[in-house]
């Protein structure tokens, strides 16, 4: 497929009211919902086109509750790039393979190389000046 940087490219205005904003959320999320075989075809992923689309359903009810208009135009301007840089495959499979990462923290470190290979300081032996 042949990348055309215009193809998705949209004017950045923002919204002028929540239900406009609400409006806009909404076709995003259908333009996602609905390119989740062709993400999955695009970068040959070992996962279901429901998988995508648990993920994506998953990242738009992470902001469900956010009321603030700048915030939402924020998140809806960032929405789009993401959209675009995906569908454009300017991504590779780890990229949209990171989506799926769980993260847990590590077992905070113990012995001495473990906190210097982690990168933190034991507070006590750090003086202060």
């Amino acid at each position: 497929m042949t990348t055309i940087p215009a193809r998705l490219a949209r004017l950045a205005s923002p919204p002028a009211s929540l239900e406009e904003a609400r409006r806009r959320t909404i076709n995003a999320y259908r333009a996602w919902y609905r390119s989740a075989p062709e993400i999955v075809t695009l970068y040959s992923l070992n996962i279901s086109p429901s998988m995508i689309r648990l993920k994506i359903r998953q990242d738009f009810e992470r902001n469900r509750d956010i009321t603030d208009l700048s915030i939402i135009n924020i998140l809806l301007q960032k929405n789009q790039q993401e959209f675009q840089e995906t569908m454009n495959c300017w991504k590779q499979e780890p990229h949209i393979m990171h989506w799926f990462k769980t993260y847990s923290d590590p077992p905070a470190p113990q012995t001495f190389l473990d906190k210097f290979y982690a990168g933190r300081d034991d507070p006590k032996q750090i003086a202060s000046f």
